[in-house]
């Protein structure tokens, strides 16, 4: 578990009522400035939430539940056999159309507002669409280079943070609320979910990004307990970038760094056909706009890209973690 600051001294309300008091007030009317106080509450309130440790409450593996459900039939219960039985659920039409369109409007602006801010551009120029997160002064500060040298490789890859992003992290809070995916979430892990800062990204994937197979377990660390949200914004899987996956439950790490694996944490392909060949084939699945693929930690998968995909694809991705076990090596934020 990680180790925290000390809760900020306020002489009323706690942090996490003074997230849902600024909650309130953007919601008649955004503002700069409550959008960036809300991004410092939720991370300085994660000393506030119950890390007891509580059992979710679908914990049982129950009826059988098919890869792909429609929203109404998502629960806890459907989220956890899905993953338990497939690795990975798809839930097709979360998101209505008219929040995508937002929400890809969204990320657009807030890699415009890192693309000014990166040359030279002033933080009260590109607010609320990118003002870069620091941690809380109580942090060792190799956390905040660490943060800066991975916001690099984010932005290689297509990507801003969401906590980078004051206005578009309230705006993918909201759109989660609305189609009552934190109940959910809430519900799969057992605890309110927090996210970590570096793995909450907006996406938009450029054609020629590289790609490599890879369970995020091999560097989220051990004792966790997660789930990952991948929310589609744009038609992917043909004519834009998807994801390549294994599509069946897989009880450990495999082995990593070998058989042409570009990076020491990467799977190589060699490894990829042998998990494959005895569990099930690789599969490309198709998502449209406001589709959800939801999947763990031991989840196999890439980005798929080949020549014939000509679109940019929109995404978003977010690690919500149960509090109770949280990987030390990451920021938090309150959802």
């Amino acid at each position: 578990m990680t180790s925290l600051p000390p809760s900020v001294t306020t002489d009323a309300p706690s942090l996490l009522e003074t997230i849902d008091a600024l909650v309130s007030a953007n919601r008649t009317h955004r503002d700069a400035e409550v959008e960036r106080r809300l991004v410092r509450a939720r991370h300085e309130a994660f000393v506030e939430l119950d890390r007891s440790g509580l059992e979710p409450a679908d914990a049982e593996l129950g009826p059988e539940v098919p890869e792909v459900v429609d929203r109404d039939d998502l629960t806890p219960h459907a989220l956890h056999s899905g993953i338990l039985r497939h690795g990975s659920l798809h839930v097709r039409g979360v998101v209505p159309e008219h929040r995508v369109a937002e929400l890809v409007d969204g990320i657009d602006r807030a890699i415009a507002g890192r693309d000014a801010f990166d040359g030279g551009a002033d933080r009260e120029e590109t607010t609320p669409w990118f003002e870069p997160f620091r941690p809380h002064r109580s942090y060792p500060s190799i956390m905040n280079r660490q943060l800066w040298n991975r916001r690099k490789w984010v932005r290689e890859a297509g990507g801003v943070w969401a906590a980078d992003s004051p206005r578009m992290l309230f705006e993918l809070f909201e759109t989660l609320d609305e189609v009552g995916l934190r109940d959910v979430i809430t519900g799969y892990l057992g605890e309110r979910p927090a996210l970590a800062v570096d793995k909450c990204t907006l996406r938009r994937v450029p054609l020629d990004t590289s790609t490599d197979w890879h369970q995020d377990g091999a560097f989220l660390g051990s004792g966790i307990k997660t789930v990952n949200m991948w929310l589609s914004l744009s038609h992917c899987g043909r004519d834009a970038p998807g994801l390549d996956i294994v599509p069946a439950r897989l009880d450990r790490i495999v082995e990593t760094g070998t058989e042409g694996a570009a990076f020491s944490w990467s799977v190589g392909r060699g490894v990829v056909d042998r998990v494959a060949a005895a569990t099930s084939a690789v599969r490309r699945p198709v998502f449209e706009p406001g589709d959800v693929l939801f999947f763990d930690d031991l989840f196999l998968h890439r980005t798929a890209i080949d020549p014939a995909m000509q679109r940019e694809r929109y995404a978003i991705e977010s690690w919500f973690f149960a509090p109770s076990a949280y990987p030390e090596q990451y920021v938090p934020l309150v959802f």
